[in-house]
């Protein structure tokens, strides 16, 4: 807004510069310009009310708050810092030092709050649990390691693939800290390897082997927490999901480096890589923004989840995401960029802009449950370049999938996705199956001009489709 302000500010002077040299070519040019010298504060007023009034829109039509354009660094220099060299925490250890890492959690909430700094070197944990007050800071050269024994990951009630459930602990993990704030520029280092190696070890064995009977933890969950903030942090090599959120509000996530890696983690297979490593995880959360991050793992980046299940919409701890942005983002290799599902019952308002994406598999996937009732509605994903396998998804999921006997099973359905300004190289643009269980209607395209091999596209799949300006080569 006060861009625009500052750029009618400087349109305005150059206007009046030329007024002047009107004034001084005729008569009538100085009558004429002098007339519109008049108006012009007016006409400045009026635009600069415009600039000031207009406001961002949700896919749906309603106003974004301004919450959404703040990006500024959160600033922790004023709390207590609770450096944990100074409690007896060895930087330089390769021993397992959770206890003590807690005991200066448990220090920082006693005292009334401050910030736990993880200074220069390699500090090797189980699960930290952080109390309402406390912060986490990671110094420049400062890493927090994941021990590789899940005997340090205790089992608690937490939240897994869709549903409440006794599951390991994270690395870190905030419940009920409003405020929360994880702090860069070091790096929480899941120290995934032999997970993974395990992983596919078993895979190996057992081609149906799921990801909860591999036993691995997560880098980061934090849930019932409202106003977090996570920032230039990089945040890898996490045993299973990366980061994970559950019944949270207003959480930014700015500036992070989000990696695993997409090949080469086990002998057993060498074009294997970290299994199931999602980015970032929405689960039942509302007022999400992700902005300017890098992204890179062997699974889905972005992805909404809230349940799964054939009464997925019927239990208490499920429910919606809505209000999320995507923006200024840029995407390694990576499963999908947006994913819709496969533990998601209602998504809405969700916009996904300004990236670049070099490899991605996909850059929005909606994936569809035959035994959940899913909805996902006012989408927009916006303003992309780069190169991707698949541009949209649309397919049944029925990955471990359980599908009971409802007789009022709701019909699940897609509508108001919107997808414009799009300059891609894809293999697949369209990748769109219909089916009984689903219904897809009032998509957009808007656009796009993308190079296509497999050249699939076809609006008369989905019900009242606008194509305007696509051009696919």
């Amino acid at each position: 807004m006060c861009a625009k302000i500052i750029l009618f500010s400087q349109l305005a002077s150059k206007f009046q510069n030329n007024l002047l040299i009107l004034q001084q070519n005729s008569y009538n040019s100085y009558n004429f310009a002098m007339k519109l010298r008049n108006i012009l504060p007016l006409m400045l007023l009026l635009a600069c009310m415009t600039a000031m009034g207009k406001k961002e829109l949700w896919p749906d039509g309603t106003p974004i708050p301004a919450w959404f354009s703040d990006t500024t660094r959160v600033d922790l220099s004023g709390l207590k810092h609770y450096v944990v060299t100074d409690y007896g925490v060895d930087g330089y250890s390769e021993e397992v030092q959770t206890s003590r890492l807690q005991a200066v959690i448990d220090r920082a909430a006693r005292e009334g709050g401050g910030v736990v700094v993880i200074p220069r070197g390699t500090f090797v944990s189980g699960a930290l649990f952080f109390k309402p007050g406390t912060h986490l800071k990671l110094e420049e050269g400062g890493e927090l390691r994941g021990s590789t024994r899940i005997k340090h990951f205790p089992i608690v009630k937490t939240r897994m693939e869709g549903q409440t459930l006794n599951y390991f602990a994270a690395l870190v993990n905030a419940d009920g800290v409003d405020g929360f704030t994880i702090t860069g520029p070091g790096t929480i280092n899941g120290n995934g390897q032999p997970y993974w190696e395990e992983f596919w070890i078993r895979r190996k064995y057992n081609k149906d082997c799921t990801n909860l009977e591999a036993m691995r933890p997560r880098n980061v969950y934090i849930s019932n927490s409202k106003n977090v903030t996570v920032q230039d942090v990089s945040i890898i090599n996490s045993p299973f999901w990366t980061n994970h959120l559950y019944r949270c509000e207003n959480v930014r996530y700015l500036r992070c480096f989000i990696y695993a890696p997409t090949e080469n983690v086990t002998p057993v297979d060498p074009k294997r890589g970290a299994p199931s490593s999602d980015a970032i995880d929405i689960d039942v959360c509302r007022n999400v923004l992700v902005h300017g991050c890098y992204m890179h793992v062997n699974d889905d980046a972005v992805v909404l989840k809230g349940g799964k299940g054939t009464w997925a919409d019927t239990i208490p701890d499920n429910g919606p995401c809505e209000n999320i942005i995507i923006e200024d983002c840029t995407y390694g290799k990576v499963h999908g960029c947006l994913t819709l599902g496969s533990e998601s019952v209602h998504d809405r308002n969700v916009i996904l802009r300004r990236i670049h994406v070099k490899a991605a598999a996909r850059v929005l996937w909606l994936k569809m449950r035959p035994d959940t009732p899913q909805h996902y509605e006012y989408v927009t994903v916006e303003d992309i370049t780069g190169k991707c396998g698949s541009f949209l998804v649309v397919r049944p999921w029925t990955q471990f999938f359980k599908p009971g006997d409802r007789k009022d099973m709701p019909l699940s359905q897609c509508n108001n996705i919107t997808i414009r300004n799009i300059n891609m190289e894809t293999k697949n643009f369209y990748d769109v199956g219909t089916s009984d269980k689903y219904r897809l209607t009032d998509f957009t395209f808007k656009n796009v001009n993308v190079s296509d091999e497999k050249k699939a596209f076809d609006s008369a799949m989905i019900e009242n489709c606008t194509v305007e300006n696509v051009v696919i080569r």
